[in-house]
C-alpha cells in the first residue's frame, strides 16, 4: 500500500555530521521511532498525519553513525495501536532495542506477553489533542494496572498548559511514569517560574516520575538551530533540561526523536543534536547516568 505524505512534511536530515561529543560506551538513544515502511506496515486509518517512511535499517544505521549502542523505539501515533512495525524493529535488533507500545483496552494477556517477549517494556499515553483522539482515563488506568505486573512503565506525552488537569491522573498510575520532552515547557517563561516549577514539584514529590530531556528542536524559540555546524544549539532550552538533569540525575533520559515527526520549520542535523548533550549534562558522571545507567535500569534491568 502506498501513502502520500502530509503536505509540507519534512524528511529527516540526510548524512548527519559525526558528533564532536564522544558518547559513553553503551549509550542508549532512549526516544526514537520507526515509520512503516508503509508498503509493509500500513499507517493507521485514524492517523492525524502521514509521515515519510523511516525503516529499522535506517534507524540502526543512524545509531551506529552517531555512536549509540542501543535504541528505545517508541510507537508512533501514525501507526495507532498496530505495533507490528515496532515489534519488527525490536526482533531484528539482536537485543539492542527495547520498545514502548500503544495498546487498547481488551488486549489479551497472550498479546501482552508476546509484546514483552519481543522487547516492549512500556506503553505510551498521548494527551496532545492535535495528534490523537481522547481516550477515557478509566481505560488508561485499566491498561496501566494490567502492565504493572510485567514491570512495564507508562510514558506520557502532554503540553505544559494541560499539566494541572492531568496531575492527579499521573500520580494515580501504579507504575514508573516517564514524561516525554519535559512536559513541553514554554521556554520563553522563566525556568524558575510557576509553570515549570509545577513540573519540577511533580517530580520532586513523586519519585516514580521520570523525564526525557529531549526535543530541544521542538521547544526552542530563539535557537540557534542544530544546522550548519552549530554545536551549541537551542540555548534557550538548556536551562530547563539542565535543571532536571542536575536535580534528578537518576530519573532522566535522552533520545534523538529520530525521524523527528511533525516538525514544521526545520529538520536538525542529528549529529549536532548529540552535541546538545554536554550542554545539559556537563560532567562525565551526569552523562553516564543520563545515557547509560538510567535507560539500562529501566529497559534492560536484567543486565544491570
Amino acid at each position: 500500500m502506498s501513502f502520500e505524505k502530509t503536505p509540507g512534511w519534512l524528511d529527516w536530515y540526510a548524512n548527519p555530521s559525526i558528533p564532536q561529543f564522544r558518547l559513553p560506551a553503551g549509550a542508549v538513544d532512549a526516544h526514537c521511532h520507526v515509520f512503516g515502511p508503509g508498503e509493509r506496515f500500513p499507517f493507521a486509518p485514524e492517523r492525524k498525519y502521514t509521515p515519510c517512511d523511516a525503516s529499522r535499517e535506517q534507524l540502526f544505521a543512524l545509531r551506529d553513525r552517531l555512536g549509540f549502542a542501543r535504541n528505545v523505539v517508541v510507537q508512533a501515533t501514525c501507526h495507532g495501536a498496530d505495533n507490528r512495525a515496532l515489534v519488527d524493529a525490536l526482533v531484528h535488533s539482536n537485543g539492542m532495542a527495547r520498545g514502548v507500545a500503544t495498546v487498547r483496552r481488551g488486549i489479551s494477556d497472550a498479546d501482552l506477553q508476546a509484546l514483552h517477549l519481543a522487547g516492549v517494556r512500556g506503553v505510551r499515553f498521548n494527551f496532545v489533542k492535535r495528534l490523537v483522539d481522547f481516550t477515557p482515563k478509566d481505560e488508561l488506568l485499566e491498561i496501566a494496572g494490567r502492565i504493572a505486573p510485567l514491570g512495564w512503565h507508562v510514558v506520557v506525552y502532554f503540553e505544559a498548559a494541560d499539566l494541572p488537569e492531568l496531575r492527579d491522573f499521573f500520580t494515580a498510575l501504579p507504575t514508573t511514569v516517564v514524561v516525554d520532552h519535559m512536559g513541553r515547557p514554554n521556554v520563553t517563561k522563566p525556568v524558575d517560574g510557576p509553570e515549570f516549577e509545577g513540573f519540577v514539584r511533580l517530580m520532586r514529590e513523586h519519585t516514580n516520575i521520570w523525564s526525557k530531556v529531549t526535543c530541544p528542536e521542538r521547544l526552542s524559540v530563539s535557537g540557534p538551530r542544530a544546522l550548519d555546524g552549530e554545536r551549541a544549539a537551542y540555548r534557550d532550552v538548556v536551562p530547563f533540561a539542565r535543571r532536571l538533569v542536575e536535580e534528578f540525575p537518576e530519573r532522566v533520559l535522552w533520545g534523538t526523536d529520530w525521524p523527528h515527526p511533525n516538525l514544521k520549520d526545520h529538520m536538525p542535523d542529528d549529529g549536532l543534536l548529540v552535541d546538545f548533550i554536554p550542554q545539559i549534562a556537563p560532567t562525565p558522571d551526569l552523562q553516564q547516568q543520563l545515557l547509560v545507567e538510567n535507560p539500562m535500569r529501566l529497559y534492560w534491568p536484567e543486565e544491570v
